[in-house]
């Protein structure tokens, strides 16, 4: 699945590959991103996000393959020329600067006048919902959700054509990221950049992206709006690394020992949301008697660690359905096969 190359090719990638020695980081990557987008790239470590997005940047040459935006053929072009900019995880602030400061380098840089340079910065602090009275605040005194913000609005400064992002909220705290996550789709929609974001975070690629690009062993092997992907991975390796799973082999048409029509022969892939207790007169496509092994708050939703069918399954249920359900606790369970999806391998 090298090739994921669409119509609108405002950035295009074109058989892409980065080798180090003998370790081939990127594999002939070929991919298309419309222009305004917000794209993300996950995979496990080492699976080449960080490698791809640097050559995306211009921060590393490719061993082969071409980069193109909006058909002009970028691949050699230094970071410093090209109409893009990166925020690290680091985020690489002048500590020695004030936000303002900070904020308005790009355009002391370019000789932009003190008073219009005063202005956009102002502009920038709205935008990234900063208040005006952070202009002369030092940056070290800023707190960790407010120097990501004087980060991306820096990037900003530049008026690039697409953004980068490097794990850019790895090391913040749950409830900050979750907020930020939010704040940054809200920008993409209010600025209508391109962004282009890696990140380990499967819950932050499903909250603020477009599509998703899933990689493994430097190739891409999925791409798609969120919601497709997880309810249809291509591949078992996508399956699992979306998150929690239940994967069944499915053998001369049958699952579980019952007619699966339709499914063809291979693994199915059950979200746990998809499995759920059967009462007396309730039926399901596949049902089996199952025992609670263990259960587990997550807030909204409980999720139950299942004996059955010589395996353990997963499953998850809004909390308020799940009062009755205990370790210990043993019945039918079940679920439709129009709620899952079959892989090959």
């Amino acid at each position: 699945m090298g090739d994921q190359r669409g119509p609108a090719a405002f950035l295009a990638l074109e058989g892409l590959a980065k080798t180090f020695g003998s370790n081939r980081a990127v594999d002939g990557v070929s991919l298309s991103i419309p222009e305004g987008e917000f794209f993300t790239i996950v995979g496990p470590s080492g699976s080449g996000k960080s490698t791809l997005i640097r050559i995306l940047a211009g921060l590393e040459e490719p061993t082969a393959g071409r980069v193109l935006l909006r058909d002009t053929d970028i691949t050699q072009t230094p970071a410093n020329r090209r109409p893009t900019c990166m925020v690290f995880q680091s985020l690489a602030l002048f500590s020695h600067m004030s936000v303002g400061d900070n904020i308005g380098f790009a355009y002391k840089m370019r000789r932009v006048a003190e008073a219009e340079r005063r202005r956009r910065t102002e502009e920038l602090l709205d935008l990234v919902r900063l208040p005006q009275s952070y202009l002369d605040k030092p940056v070290t005194q800023c707190s960790g959700g407010e120097r990501q913000r004087v980060a991306l609005a820096r990037a900003l400064a530049s008026d690039p054509e697409i953004l980068f992002f490097d794990e850019p909220l790895s090391a913040i705290d749950y409830r900050l990221r979750k907020i930020l996550e939010v704040e940054m789709k809200d920008l993409h929609r209010r600025t209508g950049k391109t962004f282009i974001y890696i990140t380990h975070s499967l819950e932050e690629a499903m909250v603020m992206s477009d599509r998703i690009a899933i990689m493994n062993n430097g190739a891409i092997v999925q791409v798609g709006p969120p919601q497709e992907i997880y309810a249809r991975p291509a591949s078992r390796f996508v399956a699992e690394f979306m998150g929690e799973v239940n994967i069944l082999p499915v053998d001369t048409g049958k699952v579980a020992g019952q007619p699966a029509h339709g499914v063809e022969d291979g693994w199915l892939v059950m979200r746990p949301e998809a499995l759920r207790p059967l009462g007396p007169q309730e039926t399901a496509d596949v049902s089996f008697n199952a025992r609670v092994r263990s259960d587990y708050m997550l807030g909204s939703r409980s999720q139950f660690h299942l004996d059955a069918l010589d395996r353990t399954l997963v499953a998850e249920l809004p909390a308020g359905q799940a009062a009755h359900l205990s370790p210990g606790h043993a019945g039918r369970w079940g679920f439709d096969l129009r709620d899952c999806a079959s892989v090959k391998e």
